[in-house]
């Protein structure tokens, strides 16, 4: 680990040479949330991918019973989401010890990639099983279907890294609040992007929720304007660009073939994302993690 890696670790607080193995099971809750949170978005893609205003998304009173269950479902997956996001934040927090991470970050994000591409195969399995192997559910592809992944692979592993060292910065309360600008980057980067017009109504929402996020950081006991310093306030930007283009970006990808089963390309995804990772762990992290 060069110098720099090993001072930006000290100002975060971290101990980047112990990683006992008993630490482990205090961050698996945060994997099993993190993959939950991805499985159930792609679950849940085809269903809330549409626009608020398309007839998909309209479902009149006393519609069929298979409205109703679309319906149904759209309900459990953004309730789902809701819980699971939310408690992320809460899991990082948890998993610190005197403030400290007594693991490795980065194999700790590894091993969640391998957990989410490893849940794709299972998902891909039973489909196999079921259906048989057909052209839009199989692994095998041309590099032109893959060479896309690996950025949106990339930006997610920047993204996922910085929310473990934001919380030298934020406590849970606050970053959730940030994490909201998210949304407005993704809509802003929706209509540039994918050229969708977003309605007033939608702007009027992003309108609202940055003046939310901005209002709720203020600091009446201070001589400090804001409650969260600059560097929480850059690195909370930064994260949410990542992750409104990533996101973007990703939809674009599963748009231009919509016919692929969704688990193809999440399993495509993530073996990128886990190969970054392991680069990533290979230049930071490797003494520790073979020490230990």
């Amino acid at each position: 680990m060069g110098p720099q890696s090993m001072m930006m670790l000290r100002a975060y607080g971290q101990n980047p040479v112990q990683v006992p193995y008993a630490s482990y099971f205090t961050w698996f809750p945060l994997a099993a949330s993190s993959v939950c949170v991805l499985r159930i978005a792609s679950l849940g893609f085809h269903f809330l991918s549409a626009g608020p205003g398309s007839p998909s998304n309209m479902v009149p009173l006393g519609g069929s019973s298979g409205d109703r269950s679309k319906w149904k479902l759209k309900s459990v997956v953004t309730l789902a989401l809701t819980v699971l996001t939310s408690s992320q934040a809460i899991l990082i927090v948890w998993s610190k010890r005197a403030g400290k991470y007594e693991y490795s970050v980065t194999t700790a994000n590894f091993l969640v990639e391998a957990l989410k591409c490893a849940l794709s195969l299972a998902a891909l399995a039973r489909i196999w099983r079921n259906e048989g192997v057909t052209d839009d559910n199989r692994l095998s592809t041309t590099w032109d279907e893959v060479i896309v992944y690996p950025i949106p692979a990339a930006l997610y592993l920047i993204k996922n890294l910085l929310q473990y060292y934001i919380f030298a910065y934020v406590d849970a309360p606050g970053y959730q609040i940030l994490k909201n600008l998210n949304i407005i980057s993704t809509g802003v980067l929706y209509r540039i992007i994918l050229k969708k017009k977003l309605s007033e109504i939608q702007w009027a929402a992003f309108v609202l929720l940055s003046a939310g996020c901005t209002t709720a950081q203020l600091n009446s006991n201070s001589d400090r304007v804001l409650q969260t310093p600059f560097q929480g306030w850059l690195m909370a930007i930064v994260m949410a660009l990542l992750s409104g283009f990533a996101g973007v970006y990703t939809e674009a990808i599963i748009k231009k073939r919509p016919s692929r089963n969704i688990n193809v390309q999440n399993f495509w995804l993530y073996v990128f994302g886990m190969a970054f990772n392991a680069i990533v762990i290979l230049v930071q992290d490797f003494d520790a993690v073979m020490n230990e």
